[in-house]
């Protein structure tokens, strides 16, 4: 089981495109200024199982491009495995997955189960928020720290 805070069946908000998104429970990082921090309890929203996830997403798969994990933090120990999975199994249906993370990229590489949920996204925002840092007119990300990583093309 998945802990999930929330889910949008489209939003063009949240990447390139039409997209579902996943707002994982628990987040380390509370940055401030955070836009969803009742995400941060790791206990907060409700279990869904990766079944019951994949089916509500494809719901969706007609009219959307690809899927957001967002938070929260979707790189949790705890989550690798089922995420994996639920990545897998949306792949399987073209979708494109976008994620963000608080953690920077180079420090997700040296972790060997992280590297591993790496090699499935397409495109990670990384890095915290910094309220200081914030710009509006950024793309896809709200403080000037973060970056946008292409990492399938």
């Amino acid at each position: 089981m998945l802990n999930i805070s929330g889910f949008y069946d489209s939003s063009c908000t949240n990447g390139e495109g039409w997209r579902s998104v996943i707002f994982f429970s628990g987040c380390p990082h509370k940055c401030k200024g955070c836009h969803n921090p009742e995400t941060w309890d790791f206990s907060s929203g409700e279990p869904i199982s990766v079944d019951e996830l994949t089916s509500m997403v494809l719901k969706n798969s007609s009219y959307i491009d690809g899927v957001t994990l967002s938070g929260g933090e979707p790189f949790q120990e705890r989550n690798i495995d089922e995420l994996l999975t639920l990545i897998n199994n949306l792949k399987k249906h073209n979708l494109t997955i976008w994620c963000y993370s608080g953690y920077k990229y180079e420090d997700l590489l040296i972790n060997p189960m992280f590297r591993k949920l790496l090699d499935k996204i397409d495109v990670l925002i990384d890095g915290p928020y910094i309220e200081e840092l914030f710009d509006p007119n950024l793309k896809f990300r709200g403080s000037s720290n973060q970056s946008v990583k292409y990492l399938t093309k």
